[in-house]
């Protein structure tokens, strides 16, 4: 009757055990990141009896993580695609914003006010309202350079502070991450499972990667080891390294290694995934490219037009000056302040001797708008044109990528659900089961007390 005593006991310990496991399964079942748990229960040793061996009840084993781990590699591989592509969609879109020309206020749009006001003054080469117009028109193209060189600026500007912000985020993991493999090695040093510390440790995985790319193994102990950027540390087991921000010559931020000796190493190129190589490639190819090709529209089109001014004369039969001045950039281009003062020394005449009358350079500059000012292939409009579309082409394709991604984690999502995700219906079948079990287990040990008070009367 002991026996039984014993075997209805550890019975009863056991449904016990099953029925917490069940209820923290349950209580979890909106937690994200969470990996069902199952109790793990073999039948007892058996003893040895006068017939032969002798079943000798139950025993829970050991509390299960259901996860797939090559799932939850393939998870952080996409996770860092998608971390990029979030990234670039957001900054690409707010950068189509920059060359938005659907409320006439863009540069094509003073181009065209600019182009207009020449041929309007060459009907009218001597005409005060004519030479006013393209004063002002002349300024609102400059500023719009100006604006548009400004835009860009302060949109390379954000992303170079969301990438130190970025940098932060990824120290804060790193560090989460580190504690994280300490409470998992000091509690799996026995025969225990830290199933709950390994859940929160596949959610910072997750979160780094969506922030830079990295490439993570786990060693013996259970610690994973983080490396990045070609193979640099930056978590093993309970220590961590940290990432920094530098400026570089532009005086935007370079994203840098350092390691124990305090020592930084620039891994800017090296970063090929995760929200920072999202950020780094608009602000560092995108933005610049863009810049480089409005610098180049504003510098020619600054040079035709002052070779054809100066080549003119005014409407005193002078010699015509610079009509924009600058560097040769969107930045700082402007109409030369003596013309904006003095309205006739717009050069609109082709020989001195025809001034005021002569029409013939203003035509002469009216029509550069026709030809193939930029590389011999193509004129202004149609050169900034191809920047316009060129913004629009990588906010297509960066929602393309990123609607693939968003796909793909979706389904990895879901199967991941269909693996590790907790089903209320599911539980509670289990729960009824591991009820009744327990029910039983209780009964044994009464009908043992029945049993031994039978035979205490006896006696």
């Amino acid at each position: 009757m002991s026996d039984i005593l014993s075997i209805a006991g550890q019975a009863l310990l056991t449904q016990q055990q099953a029925i917490s496991v069940t209820s923290h399964n349950i209580a979890n079942v909106n937690t994200p990141g969470y990996s069902r748990q199952r109790l793990n229960v073999t039948a007892s040793t058996p003893v040895e009896s006068t017939t032969g061996p002798m079943g000798n009840g139950v025993s829970g084993v050991s509390i299960e993580r259901l996860y797939d781990q090559f799932l939850s590699a393939q998870m952080s591989n996409e996770s860092q695609g998608l971390g990029r592509w979030s990234a670039q969609k957001d900054a690409t879109v707010k950068l189509e914003m920059v060359f938005n020309e659907t409320d006439g206020s863009g540069l094509s749009h003073a181009m065209s006010k600019f182009w207009d006001a020449w041929q309007a003054l060459s009907n009218n080469p001597s005409g005060t309202t004519e030479r006013q117009i393209l004063v002002t028109a002349s300024q609102y193209l400059a500023s719009t350079f100006n604006k548009l060189d400004w835009d860009l600026n302060q949109s390379q500007q954000n992303l170079d502070l969301n990438i130190q912000g970025t940098v932060d985020e990824v120290n804060r993991l790193t560090e989460q991450l580190a504690d994280l493999n300490q409470k998992i090695i000091s509690s799996e040093a026995g025969t225990s499972s830290a199933n709950d510390y390994r859940d929160q440790r596949e959610m910072v995985l997750k979160e780094i990667a969506e922030l830079i790319d990295i490439n993570t193994f786990e060693d013996a102990n259970g610690a994973v080891s983080v490396l990045v950027a070609g193979g640099r540390p930056l978590v093993s087991a309970g220590e961590s390294w940290q990432l920094s921000t530098q400026p570089n010559a532009s005086g935007l931020h370079d994203v840098v290694w350092v390691d124990q000796s305090g020592a930084a190493t620039d891994i800017t190129s090296d970063i090929t995934g995760g929200k920072l190589k999202g950020l780094i490639e608009v602000r560092d190819s995108i933005i610049t490219d863009y810049m480089t090709r409005l610098d180049s529209l504003a510098a020619t089109l600054r040079a035709d037009i002052n070779l054809l001014h100066q080549g003119g004369f005014d409407i005193n039969g002078v010699g015509g000056e610079e009509f924009f001045i600058g560097t040769g950039t969107a930045a700082d281009i402007e109409v030369n302040p003596n013309i904006v003062a003095d309205l006739d020394l717009i050069a609109a005449a082709d020989l001195a001797a025809t001034a005021p009358g002569d029409n013939r350079n203003a035509i002469e500059i009216a029509n550069l708008q026709h030809q193939l000012t930029m590389g011999g292939s193509a004129t202004y409009s149609d050169y900034y044109s191809s920047i316009i579309r060129d913004a629009g082409n990588e906010v297509l394709k960066s929602n393309s990528y990123y609607n693939h991604q968003s796909d793909m984690m979706a389904q990895l999502e879901n199967y991941r659900e269909s693996v590790s995700g907790v089903s209320l219906d599911e539980e509670m079948i289990n729960l009824i089961k591991f009820q009744n079990a327990y029910t039983a287990a209780a009964k044994m040990i009464a009908t043992a007390d029945e049993m031994m008070q039978t035979v205490l009367e006896m006696l």
